[in-house]
């Protein structure tokens, strides 16, 4: 799967509306934000359709990743966007990111952990903004916001430290072009 897919997901009292640009999304944030409540929609509406009272737009199929049986479920799924909650420790492991790599789904994965296993992009790790009041009258809208920004270092760096004098003080040393300083600490003992 490659491209932008807007999804919209609400019930009587809450909606979601965003894009997914690259197929792996994070979601962080503190508790009560709302990310475990997108999961359960979504959750209930691959369960019961419409009867679930939930209204579901995307292009794409939605499903929900969880449990000991996570690969052979994931195994089935083929071009879908997959949501998976904080609590499922599989997101951590080696063997899932090799799945990941070799998947055509998008994955939107909640958690507060790193996941050093994932090649996901800075840019693409959101948490969740809420507007609107809670009442039982009034819909809660919830939105993306990103949580780093798009950060111009280009002016900032004055100086670069690389642990090695080998390939990675070459590699940086070329990238710099001179704009800034690039030395080598002589080992990551001297850093």
């Amino acid at each position: 799967m490659k491209g932008s897919f807007s999804i919209s997901v609400q019930n009587n009292t809450v909606k979601y509306a965003f894009s997914l640009k690259r197929n792996i999304t994070i979601i962080q944030g503190d508790s009560a934000t709302g990310k475990t409540t997108l999961v359960d929609l979504i959750r209930e509406y691959e369960q019961n359709g419409t009867d679930s009272g939930i209204s579901l737009s995307c292009e794409k199929k939605c499903r929900v990743l969880e449990g000991n049986d996570w690969n052979s479920h994931l195994s089935l799924l083929k071009n879908c966007i997959i949501f998976i909650d904080e609590g499922n420790r599989f997101v951590e492991s080696k063997e899932f990111a090799s799945e990941v790599k070799k998947s055509d789904n998008y994955f939107v994965i909640v958690t507060r952990e790193g996941l050093e296993n994932l090649p996901y992009s800075i840019e693409e790790i959101y948490g969740i903004h809420t507007s609107g009041k809670y009442s039982d009258l009034k819909q809660v809208y919830h939105e993306f916001y990103k949580i780093y920004g798009n950060f111009n270092l280009e002016n900032k760096i004055q100086k670069l430290i690389t642990e090695d004098s080998n390939s990675g003080f070459d590699f940086f040393n070329s990238v710099s072009q001179k704009k800034y300083i690039c030395e080598s600490a002589g080992g990551k003992s001297n850093i």
